[in-house]
């Protein structure tokens, strides 16, 4: 009897690896909702386009310098005493007035400031694509990791029933002579040693359910299989190419560099002449504090006329100037202009090395991850009909407990390495995608859900505003809490037939 159910348990932790990384009961969770709710809902992600609006608005921050301004002022003034040879004394003073000022020339500053601004939103924008495709990274590792999890969990689950039978077997037949108490001990032993690795499996899985909320904002329910990866390439030599092409690190770090061209004539501009246009108007009112005089100031018999309590005056002109000499800052700050953009271009062969060892690096995880998946998968077929065998030699007596203990070890290591490969060739494979540069929403279809983020629209909608008082609503976080969502457990969902 207690054979029949080694034999019924063996046929069932044959099929584990299948139920728990290819199960889709109707319910459940695909990777491409995962992947869309991180996309919607991931602080870290949502942070990094907050910071792009905000390196949208350098563009007209440096405009803004090479646009008309207009300054009003007004004031007034109560005189406790005046001078004693003022022959003009009033009491108090009302001025006001308005100027306005036009750059015409600045030497280049705005034009190259400007220019530089725009590299730099466009380097943003390569680096949000970068945590973009950072961040589905994760996701798919989270993602298969809870899928590793659970099937690791089963196979360790499977493996303390199968042992626990065995040691109700092993005992029995202890009891009748036919094998001695070291197999009995023998048989404990591993069954102690299973029910340690159920829970390290367990407490594993748990920490992968958390990793997941943390990064989807969303417990894992029932995760299906996930599809297969698009757009892998066929041999490593395209996958450099498309990703030198691609990669968002290194087109950032290319925009930088730009960027840091115009900032050497920026640093230049200080020497040049700046040219403006200005033009103002002013107003008094001495409030009625200047007294009324005489209409002619010889005639004693004049007669007293109210004095003109207001005077306006306007002007306008042309400012021109000319640096002739600062101490050498012009010189020092293009210098040190010059070592940075220096700095920059270096830091583009830097981010170009990175993307061809990351690439080829993740190439060669991902064939090594199915070349471990095939090697494994006939590791499973041998190591399962090596135990059926010595559990028939050991029937007949041929075998020992140990030699049938250690042939239910090889078979769940072979399964678990083969669940690992599995994981790993997909992780190894989307990072592949992500430094080829294809691992964004766009690529992963998540335009048909509706959520693609486009920095250029929030670009377009403060391109050109002059408006001084304009502005954004109050900040607020949009990634909602996790606080609420309950302690991720252990449990394995239910597999539907």
């Amino acid at each position: 009897m207690h054979k029949g159910g080694v034999v019924n348990r063996l046929v069932l932790s044959g099929s584990v690896i299948a139920l728990a990384l290819a199960a889709t009961p109707a319910q459940a969770d695909t990777l491409q909702e995962a992947l869309t709710d991180a996309y919607v809902n991931n602080p870290t992600l949502e942070a990094a386009r907050a910071n792009q609006r905000a390196t949208d608005e350098n563009v007209q921050i440096e405009r803004s310098a090479g646009l008309p301004s207009i300054d009003g002022a007004a004031s007034v003034t109560e005189f406790i005493k005046q001078r004693s040879t003022s022959f003009f004394t009033p009491d108090r003073l009302l001025t006001a007035g308005v100027d306005l000022g036009v750059p015409i020339y600045s030497g280049g500053a705005v034009r190259n400031s400007v220019a530089a601004a725009k590299e730099r939103v466009q380097a943003g924008r390569a680096d949000l694509r970068g945590t973009e495709s950072a961040i589905f990274t994760r996701v798919v590792a989270a993602y298969m990791d809870v899928l590793r999890g659970q099937a690791l969990v089963a196979l360790s689950a499977n493996q303390v029933d199968v042992l626990s039978v065995n040691v109700s077997a092993t005992s029995d037949r202890f009891e009748i002579g036919d094998l001695t108490r070291t197999d009995v001990a023998q048989s404990q032993a591993r069954l102690a040693l299973a029910e340690g690795d159920l829970r390290s499996a367990q407490a594993n899985l748990i920490a992968a359910r958390e990793d997941y909320i943390a990064l989807v904002g969303k417990a894992p329910t029932d995760l299906q299989a996930p599809p297969p990866l698009p757009g892998l390439p066929g041999d490593v030599e395209t996958a450099v190419d498309v990703a030198l092409e691609n990669n968002p690190d290194l087109i950032a770090a290319k925009e930088r560099a730009a960027a840091a061209g115009y900032d050497i004539e920026v640093a230049g501009s200080s020497r040049l002449p700046r040219l403006s246009v200005f033009a103002g108007y002013d107003y008094d009112n001495y409030l009625g504090s200047v007294a009324d005089g005489p209409l002619d100031p010889s005639d004693p018999n004049s007669p007293i006329v109210p004095s003109d309590q207001t005077a306006t005056a306007a002007s306008a002109g042309v400012s021109l100037r000319i640096p002739l000499f600062q101490g050498g800052r012009p010189a020092a700050l293009q210098r040190q202009a010059t070592a940075r953009a220096t700095a920059a271009f270096e830091n583009v062969i830097a981010a170009e090395r990175d993307v061809i060892a990351q690439t080829r690096a993740a190439y060669s995880s991902w064939q090594a991850s199915l070349a471990i998946i095939e090697s494994s998968q006939s590791a499973v077929d041998a190591a399962a009909l090596s135990l059926e065998g010595v559990r028939a030699e050991n029937s007949i007596g041929n075998r020992t407990i140990l030699d049938v203990l250690n042939a239910e070890q090889e078979l769940l290591s072979s399964r678990v390495q083969l669940v690992t490969a599995r994981r790993n060739a997909y992780v190894a494979g989307f990072s592949l995608l992500a430094a080829m540069g294809r691992a964004e929403a766009r690529d992963l279809g998540l335009g048909d859900e509706g959520v693609l983020y486009d920095p250029i629209d929030n670009y377009d909608r403060v391109s050109g505003s002059v408006w001084d008082w304009g502005r954004d609503p109050a900040p607020e976080a949009k990634a909602s809490s996790t606080v609420d969502i309950p302690a991720a457990t252990a449990e394995i969902p239910e597999i539907e037939d």
